[in-house]
């Protein structure tokens, strides 16, 4: 890579990381005390499990809490994630250093690593607001997310140096199907109640905005590996994705985070 390529996307990884930074905080001090709504929002995440009834001689449902869930926290904290990498990449020289070296290969791990955190705690938030407070679903729904994500890096790394014609997709297909297997749990819950009239705007507009993002940025995959137009330039496709999760999250968390004031 040129120098003035290296350098620029510093910058510019050091302002994004800047915008997500001045965001979290921001969310941070609202969900702590300044929007009473939302600091007072936390689902009691549950534990079911099957109860033997003495009465009946059956093995029954039972439900019991585990703790409440600090909701508005969180939503800062998925922000503040991606402040943090943004930070790792750009700042210290040493692992400054490896992000510019691993570019060159096509691939980017502290991405993959970032977003397997960041956009599992999103996914496990907004699964609370559609009604989802089972810690088993909730461990599934994240650990699921973040393997969507895991195989993203594993599709750089088995890509790296291959020509466009020689590809092995398997890593793309097999993360999607991870990526959209929460969603079909989420949107089962959603779709439960059938009185699509009464719910909120809020759920819409979170569906919509994740349905969107969900796939801009696959669809920003696939231009880089068929090398379309700017694509051909793996440093292109790198700065796409930092303005896609910075408008995608920027959008997801605010949504997301007005969603706890719903009655």
């Amino acid at each position: 890579m040129e120098q003035v390529n290296v350098l620029k996307l510093r910058r510019f990884n050091m302002i994004m990381g800047g915008l997500h930074l001045i965001q979290g905080i921001l969310m941070l001090i609202l969900a702590s005390s300044v929007i009473q709504n939302i600091a007072e929002f936390k689902p009691t995440i549950t534990q079911i499990y099957l109860s033997f009834n003495t009465t009946t001689m059956s093995l029954e449902t039972a439900v019991k809490a585990l703790f409440d869930l600090p909701f508005g926290v969180l939503v800062a904290v998925f922000l503040l994630l991606s402040a943090l990498a943004h930070a790792i990449i750009s700042l210290p020289k040493k692992t400054n250093a490896i992000y510019n070296r691993d570019l060159e290969k096509g691939i980017n791990k502290f991405r993959w690593f970032e977003y397997a955190l960041s956009s599992s705690i999103m996914i496990v938030l907004i699964a609370t607001l559609f009604g989802i407070y089972d810690i088993g679903s909730l461990i599934l729904i994240f650990v699921l997310n973040a393997m969507m994500n895991i195989f993203g890096l594993y599709m750089e790394v088995l890509n790296s140096g291959r020509e466009k014609n020689n590809l092995k997709w398997g890593p793309f297909i097999y993360g999607s199907i991870a990526g959209l297997t929460p969603w079909i749990v989420i949107i089962l819950y959603m779709v439960g109640n059938g009185n699509y009239d009464m719910v909120p705007w809020f759920v819409w507009a979170i569906v919509g905005t994740y349905f969107v993002a969900f796939n801009t940025f696959p669809i920003n995959m696939i231009l880089q590996y068929k090398r379309v137009g700017k694509w051909k330039d793996y440093l292109y496709g790198e700065r796409t994705y930092i303005v896609l999760s910075l408008v995608a999250k920027s959008i997801l968390a605010w949504l997301v985070l007005f969603g706890a004031m719903q009655p």
